[in-house]
């Protein structure tokens, strides 16, 4: 082939995009993976780890990209995972639409990690950051609406593959419009707390997250765990058979795959019913929403306040540049 023919070819597989689970033998497969959540809740070592990178993580600083290939079968081209990490908490959220575009939307997936040490900030987090996901997922879905019906179509009809046909509660639930893995960290910590906080903190996880038809996983640093998270991660990053195995026992660390759990194994909110009388909730999420704070009164977020100056930080020292700013300050 002359470059013209191969630049010719690959215009028309980017107008005409086939669906990445038909990936022809040979073909490269490309995902984005964006990875947010609590500050320090420990989303770099999550990512190191699926990476298989031997390094100490850093903090954050605003939005980091780091990508990783591998090959699905012996001497064919690897694929690529492109991870995107958003820093500061719910502080940069605006962030989250750089890496979330029209050209990416068909392979891109969200992993939310959740601080369940931090149960005051944990509704906040989860809220503030998918919201504002889904809003520009939504402004890219009305684009692809006008320029690609198809493609819109299919993105729509995606969400709903993880629950089976006829299930009890498909008119429940509001799945997140691209796939959404909920991650809850440092359960070595969450072990500790008393046992009926654990229990409400693991029940309404399992409510949001089947209520956006996601993946639910409790990780801390112990290998076990890190695998059933990494499993998880590489299923959407290199489309690896995804786990078939259930957890919901609250004595242990859960793991729930999308669509494996239901509202009637879940129950309703904890809380009793006088106190559910006296709530007034117009949908469930709002309602277990004022169950969860009402045991773990959401703190106030100075987020924004304690961010600290990343050019006075250490690791990011430039000599020259530094005395350039030094000699203007003066």
């Amino acid at each position: 082939d002359t470059l013209w023919d191969l630049a010719i070819a690959e215009v028309e597989k980017r107008e005409n995009p086939d669906d990445d689970d038909d990936v022809k033998p040979g073909e490269v497969w490309e995902k984005s993976i964006l990875f947010m959540g609590n500050k320090n809740g420990g989303k770099t070592t999550i990512i190191l780890r699926c990476l298989e990178r031997e390094e100490s993580p850093k903090p954050t600083l605003a939005l980091e990209y780091t990508f990783g290939r591998r090959a699905r079968r012996h001497n064919t081209p690897k694929d690529v995972a492109h991870f995107w990490e958003l820093g500061g908490g719910t502080s940069l959220v605006e962030l989250i639409r750089i890496p979330i575009t029209v050209h990416n939307i068909r392979s891109f997936a969200v992993v939310l990690v959740l601080d369940l040490s931090k149960p005051n900030e944990l509704w906040t987090t989860m809220e503030s950051l998918l919201q504002v996901t889904r809003n520009q997922v939504n402004k890219i879905l009305a684009k692809l609406e006008k320029t690609n019906p198809e493609v819109a179509a299919e993105i729509k009809q995606r969400v709903w593959n993880n629950l089976q046909r006829d299930h009890p509660d498909s008119a429940l639930v509001d799945p997140f419009p691209i796939p959404l893995v909920i991650i809850g960290s440092k359960y070595d910590i969450f072990h500790e707390f008393d046992s009926e906080m654990r229990k409400i903190i693991s029940k309404t996880l399992r409510f949001v997250s089947h209520y956006y038809g996601a993946s639910l996983v409790f990780t801390s640093k112990s290998e076990a765990l890190l695998l059933k998270a990494r499993a998880l991660i590489n299923h959407l990053a290199f489309g690896y058979d995804k786990s078939k195995s259930v957890s919901v026992d609250p004595s242990k660390p859960l793991f729930i795959p999308a669509g494996l759990d239901s509202m009637s194994q879940i129950g309703p909110p904890p809380a009793s019913d006088s106190d559910l009388g006296k709530m007034r909730a117009n949908t469930p999420l709002e309602l277990w929403k004022k169950v969860f704070e009402k045991t773990f009164p959401p703190k106030s977020f100075s987020d924004l306040q304690d961010t600290k100056d990343p050019a006075q930080d250490s690791q990011y020292a430039e000599y020259e540049v530094d005395v350039m700013r030094a000699q203007k300050n003066q």
